[in-house]
């Protein structure tokens, strides 16, 4: 699914170059539940930017789902974005104004779908992460975990190659956070391809393989079973 190899990303090369990320190399099986893990400044944001095609590499391949995007236009790039990867942020970003089931339709109306199709779609995605029944309810009217589940049924309802988490259980109490990393360890079940950046050993241990990064390389990778969902699946 994933292929990266010799990754380097350097920030203002021509002055006071910083180097992000100093050649790496990683692959992600397709199904993967992989976490990625390092201290301020390790450059594992930047990974994760660069797998988001949200920005370009210095040097270095990157081929996703078959696709060397590496060397992609910003309207590819784009493309990409809109159709294999799904994100999840610590932050939710939902758009206040819109309920639910409008929040989750956006991927699909920027990909052209028709109206009917589109709320079927978003209304599958809610269903699958147990918000079905809050679909008309604004972000101010949920809560921070329900939050975080419309924007993972938004992040899924362009059913994308990749999902990527960026400290998604961030800003969430412990067991809220519980409840957010059983929906992905669903997901996990059903084969998808999760990348989740954490700095909590709890969460990264949800995980099939945690990703180590320090000082812009990959310092050591570790396997990891992957904790027991401690909420019953039904209640998900």
């Amino acid at each position: 699914m994933i292929q990266v190899k010799d990754l380097v990303k350097i920030y203002r090369p021509e002055l006071n170059p910083v180097h992000a990320l100093r050649g790496i190399s990683v692959s992600i099986e397709p199904g993967e539940f992989v976490a990625i893990m390092g201290p301020s400044g390790s450059g594992k944001s930047t990974f994760m930017n660069l797998l988001g095609c949200l920005d370009t590499p210095t040097s270095g391949s990157y081929i996703l789902d078959g696709q060397e995007v590496s060397t992609m236009t910003g309207d590819q790039l784009a493309e990409i974005r809109n159709k294999k990867i799904g994100f999840v942020f610590q932050s939710f970003n939902l758009l206040p104004r819109m309920s639910a089931l409008r929040n989750v339709e956006l991927p699909l109306v920027y990909a052209g779908v028709g109206k009917k199709e589109r709320r079927q779609r978003a209304l599958e995605a809610l269903e699958k992460v147990g918000m079905q029944d809050r679909i008309d309810h604004r972000p101010a009217e949920l809560s921070g975990g329900q939050n975080q589940r419309v924007a993972i049924a938004r992040a899924l309802v362009n059913n994308p190659a990749i999902l990527l988490a960026d400290e998604p259980t961030g800003n969430l109490d412990s067991r809220t956070s519980e409840e957010i990393m059983n929906i992905f360890c669903s997901l996990h079940k059903e084969k998808t391809t999760i990348v989740l950046v954490t700095h909590e050993r709890e969460i990264a241990l949800y995980s099939s393989r945690i990703l180590h990064f320090r000082d812009g390389l990959l310092d050591k990778e570790e396997a990891s079973v992957g904790n027991t969902p401690a909420v019953p699946e039904e209640k998900i």
